[in-house]
């Protein structure tokens, strides 16, 4: 069919690649996790949400109403996925076959819940794929 657009690709974002995007600490990083969110259909969690939160305030000492905005403008541009009981029993499994601690298999359980095909992650195994579907790409390597 010719003028149908592809959708882009689906890819969880963990929240390393977020606190980039969120800080100036790095702007070669910052850039490029821009570009991420920008090229492909995002998705992050409650789990990256919280992360991030403690991190922009801990770390960078950003008050509440900055975090809000950051927040509110993460929303607009992926799609913030709960974390359910299933979601909990998947990364468990994930953790016992693949060996990740419990908070790293919660981000690939829900990015499998989302039919990611991508995880972007600086943390977690480059190149692995995990279930026949889920790539690991770290883009910063």
């Amino acid at each position: 069919m010719t003028g149908m657009k592809q959708m882009p690709d689906r890819a969880f974002i963990d929240t390393n690649v977020i606190v980039y995007m969120s800080s100036n600490d790095n702007q070669a990083k910052k850039k490029l996790a821009r570009s991420l969110i920008n090229k492909y259909d995002c998705v992050i969690s409650t789990q990256v949400i919280n992360e991030l939160s403690n991190v922009l305030i801990k770390k960078y000492s950003q008050s509440t109403s900055n975090v809000e905005a950051t927040i509110f403008n993460l929303e607009a541009v992926c799609t913030v996925a709960l974390l359910t009981l299933e979601t909990t029993n998947k990364a468990l499994d994930i953790h016992d076959r693949y060996g990740y601690s419990f908070y790293d298999a919660l981000i690939l359980s829900a990015a499998l819940d989302n039919n990611c095909k991508y995880v972007f992650s600086e943390d977690l195994q480059d190149g692995q794929i995990l279930e026949g579907k889920l790539t690991i790409i770290n883009p910063f390597s």
